[in-house]
């Protein structure tokens, strides 16, 4: 940033929440490829300085857009039990990712020490403390589950028709035997059923098996 960006005032009006907000619909409309700061600005017409002033940097902007989408999941209302309450919070936070276009490309490589993020990780953490065997076991279960459903979602997001075709013509018995037999199932589309599935078995192993001390 530059003496002169970093000098601008901002517009009368303007503020950080109006550039996130801006910087959303630009998400919504063309996809992370499309996020930048001289589209942000056309879109709130302003200048790209007025833009640079309020996020500093556009890392930052993407760790205050990471924690925007985390900000939109409940931490209220929660089943009683421990394995019902992570796996409600990892359902919500799938919705609010698949809620904007690149939601999961947008929270993938961010974990920003912002309060709705922070808040989000200690709901979890606090109802898988409840269930796994140590605190080790909890914390690493915790990113599990994150970036498992952070992985999922991306693939969901950038699921193509072509990509599937594209496979099973490549995959044949001969050469392939073992995935052959499961193509259609390795390839499902089903997300929501293989997400609840997925979920529940990294739940069910951490319940019973302790992460390793050394």
């Amino acid at each position: 940033m530059t003496k002169k960006q970093t000098a601008a005032p901002a517009k009368v009006g303007i503020t950080l929440d109006h550039v996130v907000g801006a910087a959303f619909v630009v998400l919504d409309r063309g996809g992370v490829a499309k996020l930048s700061t001289r589209a942000i600005a056309a879109e709130l017409g302003v200048s790209m300085n007025t833009v640079m002033w309020h996020i500093r940097t556009k890392d930052r902007l993407l760790d205050t857009m990471a924690d925007a989408v985390l900000g939109e999941v409940a931490l209220d209302d929660l089943p009683e039990d421990w394995h019902g309450q992570a796996a409600e919070l990892l359902g919500r936070l799938r919705t609010a990712m698949l809620g904007h276009r690149d939601g999961a490309l947008l929270v993938t490589g961010t974990f920003p020490a912002e309060p709705q993020t922070l808040a989000f990780t200690d709901r979890l953490l606090t109802a898988l403390l409840r269930g796994c065997p140590t605190r080790k076991t909890a914390a690493w279960t915790a990113w599990n589950l994150f970036y498992f459903t952070l992985g999922l979602v991306q693939e969901e997001q950038a699921a193509s028709v072509d990509d599937r075709d594209r496979l099973h013509a490549h995959v044949v018995e001969r050469d392939l035997p073992g995935l052959n037999s499961v193509l259609d199932d390795f390839m499902s589309v089903d997300f929501e059923a293989r997400f609840r599935f997925g979920v529940g078995q990294i739940l069910r192993s951490a319940s019973t098996e302790a992460a390793p001390e050394h």
